[in-house]
């Protein structure tokens, strides 16, 4: 029988495997700025394909691509009338490439995010949040996901509403903030303060996500950690974040001499600014060293990075069989049936 993801977490680290944003825009699949995953619709094998890597790279879910695809970023891109057949067919796909696993089906996950219209001094804007999220749910909910992750919220508030509106379906939620460099969220909450609150509301899983690397987002989940009784996630962004710059919206180009065309490096100059796997891998352990449960990466990150992850936390994955072994390079390999001429002369190369 396939677990759920509570008796997943009781076992264990549970490896959450996001990303797709940036990696399907990576893959000429998506468009970088508008940010709408009608990839679902468009490329569905394409989408498959993602889902596929993410899920044989050790992570335990396939999260349906739903993430901006609410009713605010359809407008937006003038295509209100794909909303519903984009978020089903997203969670159609996920479950088919779940099915797929070898060892124990993936677990699949429904999506919501933030709306970038949540305004605390609006009751309509609120009203409006809710009736977004009610209607994502509820296919989610007829779709028969394992469970809902809400994810990337600024608004403690904002965060509120989505757990309202998944408990409502009675389905498990994981609910994750993005902390902005203010170092506080948006309506005042500490993440800390957020989190607890949450948790005491019935999330399943809290956390944080995406925006801030390792470096700037471990301190707050061990505050997290400290207030939380309950399960807790992190999923930084794979990108050398610092307390001058803590999230990747407003990274320095680190020397780059050609022009840059946008403000800033984000979205789509950030390659040189990448963390290595080897330093995930790091982060990976001293996040489950404090408690962390539920362990991931978010934009940015490649299905290599979370196989990285993954086996740092002790989980052997589908294509560990592909992980680093460089016993045989003709340079650097320490095999005796390797040329010794090609051996000698790698400190030249």
């Amino acid at each position: 029988m396939k677990r759920s993801l509570e008796e997943r977490l009781e076992d264990g680290p549970v490896i959450a495997g996001e990303g797709y944003l940036f990696e399907l825009e990576r893959r000429g699949y998506l468009q970088a700025g508008s940010f709408v995953p009608e990839v679902a619709l468009d490329n569905p094998e394409a989408l498959k394909q993602t889902y596929r890597d993410y899920m044989n790279a050790g992570s335990d879910v396939v999260l349906a691509f739903t993430y901006n695809a609410h009713r605010e970023k359809m407008r937006i891109i003038g295509k209100e009338e794909l909303l519903e057949p984009l978020n089903r067919n997203a969670i159609r796909l996920a479950k088919e490439v779940a099915k797929e696993h070898p060892t124990e089906e993936a677990l699949v996950a429904g999506n919501i995010s933030n709306t970038n219209i949540f305004d605390p001094d609006n009751p309509e804007s609120k009203d409006q949040v809710r009736r977004m999220f009610r209607e994502m749910v509820q296919w989610c909910k007829e779709e028969e996901v394992d469970y809902i992750n809400g994810e990337t919220f600024y608004y403690h508030e904002e965060a509120v509403i989505a757990l309202e509106e998944i408990q409502r379906q009675g389905l498990p939620a994981v609910i994750t903030l993005g902390l902005m460099a203010e170092n506080i969220l948006r309506d005042g909450f500490t993440v800390e303060e957020s989190c607890r609150i949450l948790s005491e509301k019935g999330a399943l899983v809290v956390g944080m996500n995406c925006f801030r690397g390792p470096a700037t987002m471990q301190p707050y989940l061990e505050k997290i950690r400290a207030s939380v009784d309950g399960y807790v996630g992190g999923l930084p962004i794979p990108y050398r974040t610092t307390e001058e710059h803590p999230t990747f919206f407003n990274l320095p180009d680190g020397g780059c001499s050609c022009h840059l065309p946008l403000e800033t490096t984000f979205p789509t100059s950030l390659d040189p600014l990448y963390h290595n796997r080897y330093e995930l891998a790091e982060w990976a352990k001293s996040a489950k060293d404090i408690g962390v449960n539920y362990i991931g990466l978010c934009c940015g990150a490649s299905p290599a990075m979370l196989r990285s992850v993954a086996e740092a936390v002790g989980v052997e994955t589908v294509n560990s069989k592909y992980s680093p072994n460089m016993e045989k390079h003709f340079l650097f390999g320490k095999d005796e049936s390797l040329q010794a001429h090609n051996v000698s002369y790698r400190s030249k190369a």
